[in-house]
């Protein structure tokens, strides 16, 4: 049977939103190959025309996250969103809920420091590309580059979020990313 052309691409897309997804809802060691793929609607032995292994989809599924978490950044960055509101937006409860769909830093940060060294320079490198974005809407100080500054309060915000994911009532939730709001904007001016 043929396909279409652009089908492989149009598969392998598909199984790294859907790994995307999952590895971010669950954590990408609880999340088996056979239910990604069954969610992507694909056999198990599909996989294996698309990747070498569990870990070069953990690779492709994290970069391709982070990429869209880029593109965001740059397209609030394009409408000329405030800090301000770019920080209440990360550390709002909506994206504390969200997992799924949200930052796969505060999602898979302890995975991903488990994963191979290609998989590691991978994620540093996204890492770099958002900061250096992040970095561009802060002023420069004598203290600091804003790059520097732009990685600390990435930093702090992704903390943030993964306290306020751990602990059991809404209202300590709240007040713990309010709180993050407040300490990144406060490291932003400084």
């Amino acid at each position: 049977m043929r396909f279409e052309k652009g089908h492989k691409e149009s598969t392998r897309r598909r199984i790294i939103d859907v790994a995307s997804r999952r590895f971010r809802a669950d954590g990408a060691a609880a999340s088996g190959l056979a239910g990604v793929m069954s969610e992507a609607g694909l056999t198990n032995g599909a996989f294996y025309a698309h990747f070498d292994s569990k870990e070069s989809l953990v690779k492709e599924a994290m970069v391709n996250a982070l990429l869209r978490q880029r593109e965001n950044l740059e397209k609030a960055r394009d409408e000329r969103l405030d800090l301000e509101s770019i920080i209440r937006d990360y550390l709002s409860i909506d994206h504390m809920l969200g997992r799924e769909n949200g930052c796969p830093s505060a999602a898979l940060l302890p995975e991903i420091g488990r994963q191979p060294e290609m998989t590691r320079a991978a994620y540093e490198d996204e890492l770099s590309k958002f900061t250096e974005v992040l970095s561009s809407r802060l002023p420069a100080t004598a203290a600091s580059s804003p790059k520097a500054r732009a990685t600390a309060i990435f930093g702090l915000m992704v903390g943030t979020l993964q306290i306020a994911r751990a602990v059991s009532t809404p209202e300590t939730a709240s007040s713990i990313l309010e709180g993050g709001v407040q300490a990144a904007l406060l490291l932003a001016s400084s």
